[in-house]
């Protein structure tokens, strides 16, 4: 086995050379015990953290990681205004409507929200100091990368661990993630998915395609972020603005308001 001080050394390294985690402005601890690694500290973003993970995950003698890297929040909110705003997405979400959804904030008690007499699926959530927690069972994996996706997009939210288990079990790869990245694109109001493409290998994703802002581009790249299982993103996107009263078509389902 390897000497933990020395993965630790090449941990630390690793981070530095990733322009995406910058330790020097958001330090990361790195402790070794065997072969498991574990991460604590606080980034800008969503891609700081997967980054951080991925570049530890590469290195020699770590075998498994413990992901305790939170966001900074761009915005304070409360766990039970974290609460009520992402049960308020998932009663809102055309996918879950027949699945059983109940709430809990630490110390505020629990909400039960909806629990249908024939539930198909169920999903629990837990909000403790800006970290959400998701537990249950659902039937696909875009139901369970799409669940964590909307808690993401609560202001205040520092973490997600997904917990959602998939009944029956399913086989993950990148046509599940490339699907999941659709699903998002496509709920989110600012994005005109329509017009963007996505290549996904290994869990590589690029974008191309046209969109309309600088605002735009950046928020489609931190949505494919948001997925479980992205390890890292390229965006080709172009930006051409439209002309004055005129907006890209939208396809697929209305975004969540």
């Amino acid at each position: 086995m390897r000497d933990a001080d020395e993965i630790r050394q090449q941990a630390q390294a690793a981070l530095e050379r990733d322009p995406r985690v910058n330790p020097h402005r958001s330090p990361i601890d790195v402790s070794i015990e065997g072969p498991c690694a574990t991460l604590t500290g606080e980034v800008a973003g969503i891609d700081g953290k997967r980054r951080a993970v991925e570049c530890v995950r590469a290195i020699p003698g770590v075998e498994r990681i413990v992901d305790r890297v939170r966001v900074a929040p761009g915005e304070s909110l409360g766990d039970s205004a974290i609460r009520d705003k992402l049960c308020g997405y998932l009663l809102d979400e055309p996918v879950y409507k027949r699945m059983a959804v109940s709430c809990r904030a630490e110390g505020g008690g629990e909400t039960l929200s909806r629990r249908p007499d024939e539930a198909e699926g169920r999903i629990e959530i837990a909000v403790a100091d800006g970290v959400v927690t998701l537990r249950g069972e659902v039937f696909s994996l875009s139901h369970r990368r799409l669940a964590a996706v909307l808690a993401w997009w609560v202001p205040g939210v520092r973490d997600v661990i997904n917990e959602i288990a998939i009944d029956p079990p399913e086989e993950d790869n990148d046509d599940e993630i490339s699907d999941a990245i659709e699903l998002v694109l496509d709920k989110d109001p600012i994005i005109h998915a329509g017009q963007i493409a996505r290549h996904v290998r290994d869990g590589r994703v690029v974008l191309r395609g046209l969109v309309t802002t600088e605002e735009e581009k950046r928020m489609a790249e931190e949505d494919v972020w948001y997925v479980e299982g992205v390890r890292d993103v390229v965006n080709e996107l172009y930006v051409q603005p439209m002309p004055a009263g005129r907006e890209p078509m939208r396809s697929g389902p209305a975004p969540i308001a």
